[in-house]
């Protein structure tokens, strides 16, 4: 059971790069996103996230006993922050322009995420791994206002207006 929450925690060990582990596990996320968009299957998006979130708190218990508070390999919790950032994005255009909105979204995500401003860290602290999976999901939110209202003051730059 501990080799599976360790496969699934780390983002389909995503999460054991030796450099910028949450990096590689937001990277993998876009790769699934991408998925999502090129099937023309962005309804699933709601379920990646809500499917992230669920095992976020599942393997959250035993990566905090194995590797300690808040590990940086357990990257399940930049999955579902950052299918969030995508929730509510049209991905009607050329590919360059989709392109654009996952790099766009992916920077603001990693932004928020790293720096973690607005209450953000704050949600660190809440107990038995809503901390870390809360965290992740506010940057999440954050870029996705952040994405929407960079999408909707330049629409011709991703190809909206």
């Amino acid at each position: 059971m501990n080799r599976l929450k360790l496969f699934l925690g780390t983002g389909f060990y995503s999460g054991l790069m030796p450099y910028a582990p949450g990096t590689a596990g937001s990277i993998a996320a876009l790769l699934i996103v991408y998925l999502f968009i090129h099937l023309e299957k962005l309804s699933l998006l709601p379920v990646f996230v809500l499917i992230s979130c669920l095992l976020a708190i599942w393997v959250a218990g035993y990566f905090e006993d194995t590797f300690g508070e808040d590990p940086g390999n357990m990257v399940i919790d930049e999955w579902a922050g950052q299918g969030l950032t995508f929730i509510f994005i049209p991905f009607s255009g050329e590919f360059q322009s989709q392109l654009l909105i996952l790099l766009a979204g992916f920077i603001f995500f990693r932004f928020f995420d790293i720096l973690k401003p607005l209450g953000i860290k704050k949600l660190q602290d809440l107990p038995s791994g809503w901390g870390i999976l809360a965290d992740d999901l506010l940057a999440g939110l954050y870029a996705l206002i952040c994405l929407k209202t960079l999408i909707f003051v330049l629409p011709n730059i991703f190809e909206m207006a």
